[in-house]
């Protein structure tokens, strides 16, 4: 197995998957990727796109929408399926428990008359969350998976390698 690695992947994120693909002894070039991050050069049709948390993964689906919309987008006319692999961990471990995701952007603190104060933001719930990734899923035919970080790789040569 070849996994080509989108050359905008920060190697010191990457360093415990390209462990694991030695590990495994896939080779792993690096080159730039139409869309996603890995991409198995025996099915060039699915790719993975590693999100580190649910804080990226929200962050894309919410503030850089049209951007994420328009890669999905650009995937579907190519016949390319984007499955995200998310590395949040902590009690995530499928799309169902993002409803009870506690984003951290959701509480701030401020100085009022030399005391902290702590109060709500208007950020996305997780069950907001939870409604955009599914309508996404259900509307583009992508894939939400979540792992712990010490799992993506193997995570990915099981998605890459159809066996997920």
């Amino acid at each position: 197995m070849v996994i080509q690695i989108d050359s905008r992947e920060k190697p010191h994120a990457i360093q415990q998957i390209l462990a694991e693909f030695d590990r495994q002894g896939i080779k792993h070039p690096i080159s730039k990727l139409f869309v996603g991050d890995y991409m198995n050069y025996d099915n060039p049709r699915v790719v993975v796109d590693r999100k580190q948390n649910l804080t990226e993964l929200c962050s894309n689906v919410c503030q850089d929408h049209d951007r994420f919309r328009n890669e999905i987008v650009r995937a579907l006319e190519n016949d390319i399926k984007i499955v995200f692999l998310c590395e949040h961990g902590q009690g995530i471990e499928s799309l169902e428990d993002v409803i009870f995701w506690k984003n951290p952007r959701s509480v701030k603190y401020r100085r009022q008359n030399g005391k902290l104060v702590k109060y709500k933001t208007k950020a996305t719930s997780g069950e907001t969350l939870y409604n955009i990734l599914t309508t996404m899923q259900k509307k583009y035919g992508v894939e939400f998976l979540f792992c712990r970080k010490e799992d993506t790789g193997r995570r990915i040569v099981e998605i890459l390698s159809d066996e997920h």
